[in-house]
């Protein structure tokens, strides 16, 4: 007797709703960080300065990062299940909110303006 497993795998509308919803709370966050951003480059050109090197890694980090986490757990959790992939993305937009509070907290604290 030979028993064959078939895994199940989760529709695609389900994935598709799900990773969508999620997707705009991470478009969200990139929204607000490239808000922050040009917000920054004005406030330093009208008062003559520019962005610090720092500053720049700062910002562009809090742009890339919620894409890339975003995608990683897209990629790690659309054949595990419904479930699985909820975890995955809850997880990224947490540490998505932690980089973003990381990143609030060090902008308002050391100048990245010079």
């Amino acid at each position: 007797m030979s028993t064959t497993t078939t895994s199940r795998r989760p529709p695609l509308w389900a994935v598709a709703t799900i990773a969508g919803f999620f997707g705009l709370l991470f478009a969200y966050a990139v929204w607000t960080a490239v808000n922050y951003l040009v917000a920054t480059l004005q406030a330093a050109g009208a008062a003559g300065l520019s962005l610090l090197s720092m500053g720049w890694v700062v910002w562009v980090l809090a742009i890339i990062l919620p894409i890339l986490l975003f995608a990683v757990a897209v990629a790690l959790g659309r054949r595990r299940g419904l479930l699985t992939l909820t975890l995955f993305l809850l997880t990224a937009l947490a540490l998505v909110a932690v980089f973003w509070l990381d990143v609030v907290a060090y902008t308002t604290t050391v100048p990245i303006i010079g």
